[in-house]
């Protein structure tokens, strides 16, 4: 059975005349009877009651009717919902963020898109990076922000930006009120730090850690904590210091103090990434966003 069937079996149920319905469809009366009793012989059901003068349905008709309307209705319905997504005029695109990316990137990415495309609906999701990696991978996800380099070659990144690292000090530190907004990193070289957890950004992790050594000493790290405001708001507790990424001050707690430092730092890139294979509109769309963001 066909769905041609269906309109056929349709079109003679309105008009309740092989003739008008033949005209209705443009074809010969005769293929249409012949493609209505095969209907009938597939389904092993009679649908009309013929005369010489009139055509009825059979409650089995009638029945089959209700149900074959809501059929075509429902196809007819998918492909036009296809061809909107298509043309980006409807759809849903997954995506992923880190807890930088919700500092100011993904809200600016979200605000214009929303202004651009109100017909897509955004679902967002926060993961670490690994976790992105793998939900692109497999599907979850049409495209994340996330922080290279990733261990994975099949997906594509483009660099969004790349933010320095700053010394977040409770404001009661002697270094909190030294009267020029940069520090040494060899000044923190008594101080307990907290930082993120090695799993989650390990290139990262290792860069501040040779920056230490670098000026002469290992980090005493006292704690490992995610996410970024937990780590804000140890700092702000007195717990001790903590190396981030400059736009986690968006995220500041009262009692906390930005330093910058003289050193050179690692810096942390957020870039886009998404699967080659994905074929989206709405992807398409995003990512166009996310370059226009990423130029101002």
């Amino acid at each position: 059975m066909e769905l041609r069937h269906l309109r056929y079996f349709i079109m003679v149920a309105e008009e309740l005349h092989f003739g008008r319905a033949a005209q209705r469809l443009n074809m010969a009366q005769q293929p249409l009877s012949r493609q209505i009793r095969d209907l009938e012989a597939e389904m092993g059901v009679q649908l009309f009651y013929r005369t010489k003068r009139t055509v009825r349905l059979t409650e089995a008709g009638q029945v089959f009717l209700k149900e074959a309307s809501k059929i075509l209705e429902q196809t007819e319905q998918a492909v036009m919902l296809a061809q909107r997504t298509s043309q980006g005029k409807a759809g849903r695109l997954a995506i992923g963020f880190t807890g930088p990316a919700l500092n100011r990137t993904l809200p600016r990415i979200v605000r214009l898109f929303k202004a651009k495309h109100p017909q897509i609906e955004l679902s967002l999701e926060r993961m670490q990076t690994n976790e992105q990696v793998a939900a692109l991978i497999s599907g979850q996800l049409q495209v994340g922000l996330l922080h290279p380099p990733i261990q994975n070659d099949t997906l594509r990144l483009e660099t969004v930006h790349r933010e320095p690292l700053v010394v977040f000090l409770p404001d009661y530190h002697p270094l909190a009120n030294v009267p020029t907004d940069t520090i040494s990193i060899q000044a923190l070289a008594s101080e307990s730090f907290i930082l993120f957890p090695r799993r989650v950004g390990s290139v990262l992790y290792d860069q501040i850690i040779q920056l230490c050594q670098q000026a002469g000493f290992s980090p005493n790290v006292v704690q490992e904590v995610i996410p970024q405001q937990i780590i804000v708001g140890l700092v702000s507790a007195g717990i001790g210091v903590s190396l981030l990424h400059a736009s986690a001050q968006e995220a500041m707690y009262p009692g906390v103090v930005i330093k910058h430092l003289v050193e050179p730092t690692p810096e942390l890139e957020l870039a886009v990434a998404w699967h080659p294979e994905i074929i989206s509109t709405a992807l398409d769309f995003f990512r166009n966003i996310v370059r226009e963001v990423a130029c101002k």
